[in-house]
């Protein structure tokens, strides 16, 4: 087969290449970040943390106890919260206001641990992921909460509309469903890396960058990034990070270009899985949707601005090897 097409084998065994490191890459990240998770939740700190944030729920106009909720998405994953929301809805009646607050909440604050680490692989530093991502948090769930408590919107209870399944204690059934996930990610990972080659060798990728450039070039980012940038906003920071770390350590995209995608990602990321899952809870789509890219737009269009404004525009990034 490889002496009929002589091309054919280089280019598998490239994409192959691609796909190892981008994989064991996350690995190597994704591991030890889950495992710190795993272990801080045993030791209480997810408890501690749900106390801690009761005052900002009471804030915001929701019951104290969501904090919990928060908390919980903060740590591990959205799944993970709506498994405690259930559990602590049970009697309780919330209005759709409310359930979209706390939907803007988890949905630009969650993973932190996991995804932070990623982003930190790319060379954001951990405090910029965890400021903008918790700070743009707040400010969406305290602007919409005065938007809906001045105007009287969305005052109509909640349906839920989902119920999760128990899953199964322990570290044993923690593990398998670890190592689930870690196979489903080497799958899309695997499908995004050859369809991005399938993408560039039909030309596809230029007229993708070209449809995309009106929104890269309000962002002030590079059309090298824009197909990264489309992944992450429909897939997920995970992945859109994957395929980014290899292109910042190949040159391809600037430094500058990294940190705007990978704040962008971190506040409008996974629309379509992501959404879906919060409207279960009976949050208002046009907010947790419209009012999360809206806002995200504006924010990394203001940074990009700033650093273009500034006249020596210094590297923001150190070098993520390091």
């Amino acid at each position: 087969m490889f002496s009929r097409f002589p091309h054919l084998q280089p280019t598998l065994a490239g994409i192959a290449q691609d796909i190892g490191r981008a994989y064991w890459t996350l690995i190597k990240i994704m591991l030890p970040a889950t495992i710190a998770v795993k272990l801080l939740d045993s030791l209480g700190f997810t408890q501690w943390l749900g106390v801690a944030l009761g005052p900002v729920m009471e804030l915001l106009g929701l019951p104290s106890e969501l904090g919990l909720v928060w908390a919980v998405t903060m740590l591990t994953n959205i799944y993970t919260g709506m498994a405690a929301f259930y559990t602590l809805s049970v009697g309780q009646e919330y209005t759709v206001a409310q359930i979209s607050i706390l939907g803007l909440l988890m949905l630009v604050a969650h993973s932190l641990v996991i995804e932070g680490a990623v982003a930190k692989a790319t060379g954001v530093r951990w405090r910029l992921t965890l400021a903008v991502r918790i700070g743009s948090g707040l400010i969406l769930a305290v602007l919409f909460s005065q938007i809906f408590s001045h105007f009287g919107l969305l005052q109509q209870p909640a349906q839920l509309m989902w119920q999760p399944q128990v899953s199964e204690p322990g570290w044993l059934g923690w593990g398998l469903a670890q190592l689930k996930l870690l196979a489903w990610i080497f799958v899309i990972l695997s499908s995004l890396v050859v369809m991005m080659r399938i993408l560039r060798w039909l030309g596809v990728e230029r007229v993708l960058q070209q449809l995309l450039s009106p929104l890269m070039r309000c962002l002030t980012i590079g059309k090298e990034a824009s197909n990264i940038t489309i992944i992450g906003m429909l897939l997920g920071l995970s992945y859109g990070a994957g395929l980014l770390i290899n292109e910042v350590r190949s040159g391809h995209i600037s430094k500058r270009d990294t940190l705007l995608v990978v704040c962008f990602l971190g506040l409008c990321h996974s629309l379509i899985e992501d959404t879906l899952l919060i409207l279960l809870l009976g949050a208002d789509l046009s907010t947790i949707l419209w009012g999360r890219v809206i806002f995200a737009i504006a924010l990394i269009t203001a940074m990009g601005r700033i650093w273009l404004k500034s006249r020596h525009c210094p590297d923001p990034l150190p070098n993520p090897d390091s």
